[in-house]
């Protein structure tokens, strides 16, 4: 069943799809995007609202340690990032969710660390393509209701969920994702004692705030498309690996899942970023951990049932016995 859904409590603006603009108003705000390389179907782009770099990407932010942060609360999610021979680094979503994306580097290691409000996709990538090193901003366009990022050398157009160049000179690209969890703030302390946390930005924003209220409790913004298969709820949140997609609430209930030669584990303690006006406020969804059977970290993302589904469609659903 084809469908649009809204979401009327987001101050958004009505997308207008690309296919009925101008080609020449196109490209005159993207003079550098060589549309002649394009991999998708230009009608399913659209405007979220905030023009390119509306958003405004950071790059190079500054670092506290985690001991002294006292803006946090327990609950509240952060992106956390630990590369071999480095301290541990949390990213808050109460930045993430005003920024989108961050340009960083660990231990000289270039990461590219990114977050969607509307798909609920935490992702960092290695920004390396071709031995070069790209720049990431946010076009303010998207796609089944995902962002679509660009990057500043050469105005590419890339598929955040994907992490896949999608329109412009790096179109069929893949960026390389990378270990990460999307877990509390009280996790991240006690697994990184002397970890750093990502210091509040230089911008006026309500840091902590969450504009998207109810989001995650109400219907898809911004989806045209079908609803996922065998009745799973386009807002159930799911551990993505791959092309295989793992119900929450299966794992929830269940503490702990171990097949396909992977351990997923959950317990509580993070609150929704998505639901409550404060973040640290939201309701519970746990803290998610995904390893191989020798305990390594295994790269996996947590989007809505709704965003798996829109670009795996052919996916699997780990849905037991």
């Amino acid at each position: 069943m084809r469908r649009r859904v809204f979401l009327t409590s987001v101050a958004l603006l009505w997308p207008l799809s690309l296919a009925a603009q101008e080609l020449n108003h196109v490209a005159a705000a993207w003079p550098y995007t060589d549309f002649e390389k394009v991999g998708i179907d230009l009608a399913e782009v659209i405007s979220g609202g905030p023009p390119k770099d509306g958003i405004p990407a950071l790059s190079d932010p500054s670092f506290i340690a985690a001991a002294d942060e006292r803006r946090l609360a327990d609950r509240e999610p952060v992106m956390s990032v630990a590369l071999p021979g480095q301290a541990g680094r949390a990213y808050p979503i109460r930045y993430l969710m005003w920024h989108e994306i961050v340009n960083d580097s660990i231990g000289g290691v270039p990461v590219l660390v990114t977050f969607c409000p509307l798909f609920n996709t935490g992702m960092v990538f290695d920004p390396r393509v071709q031995g070069r090193r790209l720049s990431f901003g946010v076009s303010g366009l998207l796609r089944h209701s995902d962002m679509i990022m660009y990057d500043q050398e050469t105005e590419s157009w890339w598929q955040q969920a994907l992490g896949q160049g999608i329109v412009g000179t790096h179109t069929g690209r893949e960026l390389t994702q990378l270990p990460a969890l999307m877990e509390s703030w009280d996790a991240f302390r006690a697994a990184h004692p002397d970890g750093l946390v990502m210091d509040e930005p230089d911008w006026s924003r309500a840091y902590g705030s969450n504009p998207y209220v109810g989001y995650d409790t109400s219907r898809p913004f911004l989806y045209d498309g079908e609803n996922p298969p065998h009745g799973i709820d386009p807002l159930e949140r799911v551990v993505r690996i791959g092309n295989r997609a793992w119900p929450l609430t299966r794992l929830a209930k269940a503490g702990e899942i171990r097949e396909a030669g992977l351990v997923l584990t959950w317990t509580e303690g993070q609150a929704s970023a998505l639901d409550s006006q404060s973040i640290g406020r939201g309701r519970e969804v746990g803290n998610i951990r995904v390893t191989d059977t020798a305990g390594r970290d295994v790269v996996h993302d947590i989007p809505f049932a709704f965003a798996f589904h829109a670009f795996h469609p052919d996916g699997t659903w780990m849905l037991g016995n």
